[in-house]
């Protein structure tokens, strides 16, 4: 994704008219900007949902858990590699099948008969959208050849993730209400059906030659499924999974020191701004997802309201955070990186200390006050962190990078939502609140490795 700065280059080389006989490349943009807003509402839509899910399928919180990590752990796992599967399919032909996958997953997910079923779904939908999400991004690019408007088309692919992200609660509490939670799964269809019709219009995207890293990709998602496993179902099953984990682990490690094209560079790592950005982008994952993921178990579990009514108290958080983005890229350019990354790491450590003053009593509107600091903090985080690990590599490895970065954020995601869960089962207020604490002093410890990334708008 490129930043504020390097579109604003782009836009120095000149207007270059779009050839005639292309296809509009405004419907392609749309198409895959609508894809790629389908798989990221898909990853904070259900949680508003758990609760009437848990009372229809049964399967405890446990089960709710892999519910939401089922998708989270296969889209992070697989996208390390994704990226190289559709150049070598083509851009098209990979969001055609991703797209297509997807939306048959979710009919599936919304025909479950029980919670194995849907889990497997899910599965399935993560896949899926592993393959969408870098093939979206690539239809977008090859849709603009002036570098100006491609530059825009790109950032407005970004904020319609972005957006969709924000509004999954939203959406999912009034699906859950006017339908029931099945109709969060079978609104795909149709929106999955009109962005199929309007790649129709698109060009073929050309096949190029692209390594895979397959033992590194199994390895990965054996690691990320084992360790998913132990946090999740505890006991002794849970402590043989994660000896598979660390097992797992260490045969990565191994396996990408050895490969020529290894699926996560181990060199990168060395760069501490690298480090940073993976590192922030984790910390902002853990607090979103797993207070999302908190807050609408707490309304409907602990304070015994409705889908609808959890939904609405996230609707300032949605609004803030989709407004906030635009502004912290351009933040991010004028001023450099650091300093947004810095105040919204501090805003989001804050709000989520201010979140531990809740209790059962306390009203939706101290609630909903109380989630605007991490609003805040979080959509700050995201776009500088993006810069940062942008700039901290070479032009030609950005891919890989953004694929790194983007795996690294679902993996925190996910793990953050198998954690809180294990910690509210106990007792949820006090479970809450640990896990609340826990994410704050994640977010400070990336703070303070932020304040050692350089002052300058390009230095990192």
């Amino acid at each position: 994704m490129p930043t504020d700065q390097t579109a604003r280059s782009l836009r120095l080389r000149g207007p270059r008219a779009e050839p005639a006989d292309r296809p509009a490349p405004a419907r392609t943009l749309f198409a895959a900007l609508l894809g790629f807003a389908l798989i990221t509402l898909d990853a904070s839509v259900v949680n508003v949902a758990l609760p009437e899910i848990g009372s229809a399928l049964g399967g405890g919180l446990s089960g709710l858990e892999w519910v939401v990590d089922a998708y989270t752990l296969a889209f992070a796992a697989l996208m390390l590699s994704t990226g190289a599967f559709a150049d070598r399919a083509g851009a098209s032909r990979a969001y055609a099948l991703g797209i297509t996958v997807f939306t048959l997953a979710s009919a599936a997910c919304g025909l479950a008969p029980g919670l194995a079923a849907l889990i497997g779904a899910r599965v399935v939908q993560g896949v899926a959208a592993a393959v969408v999400l870098p093939a979206s991004l690539a239809l977008v690019r090859q849709a603009y050849t002036d570098p100006a408007r491609r530059a825009r088309a790109v950032a407005l692919w970004a904020a319609g993730g972005s957006v969709a992200v924000a509004l999954g609660p939203v959406a999912g509490g009034a699906l859950t209400t006017a339908w029931d939670w099945r109709g969060i799964f079978f609104v795909n269809l149709p929106l999955g059906a009109v962005a199929l019709v309007l790649l129709l219009r698109a060009p073929r995207s050309e096949r190029r030659p692209a390594p895979l890293d397959l033992p590194g990709q199994l390895t990965a998602v054996i690691a990320l499924t084992a360790l998913t496993f132990a946090v999740i179902e505890g006991g002794t099953t849970g402590i043989a999974a994660f000896a598979v984990a660390v097992a797992a682990a260490v045969l990565f490690v191994r396996t990408e020191a050895r490969q020529p094209h290894p699926v996560v560079p181990l060199g990168l790592f060395r760069d501490r701004a690298v480090r940073v950005a993976v590192a922030a982008g984790a910390a902002c994952s853990v607090a979103f997802y797993g207070t999302v993921f908190l807050f609408s178990l707490f309304f409907q579990r602990v304070q015994g309201r409705s889908a609808l009514y959890a939904g609405l108290v996230f609707l300032p958080m949605s609004a803030l955070i989709a407004v906030t983005n635009v502004v912290a890229g351009k933040l991010a350019g004028r001023y450099g990186p650091r300093l947004p990354l810095l105040v919204g790491q501090a805003l989001a450590t804050a709000g989520l200390l201010g979140l531990l003053y809740v209790d059962a009593g306390t009203s939706a509107i101290v609630v909903a006050a109380l989630l605007v600091p991490l609003a805040l903090g979080c959509a700050l985080t995201v776009p500088p962190l993006t810069v940062v690990m942008m700039e901290a590599v070479p032009a030609e490895r950005a891919g890989l990078a953004a694929g790194v970065l983007n795996a690294a954020r679902q993996v925190g995601g996910g793990l953050g939502i198998a954690v809180f869960g294990t910690l509210v089962s106990g007792g949820f207020v006090a479970g809450m609140r640990a896990s609340l604490a826990g994410a704050a002093a994640l977010f400070a410890l990336t703070f303070v490795l932020g304040c050692r990334l350089g002052r300058g708008p390009t230095d990192s």
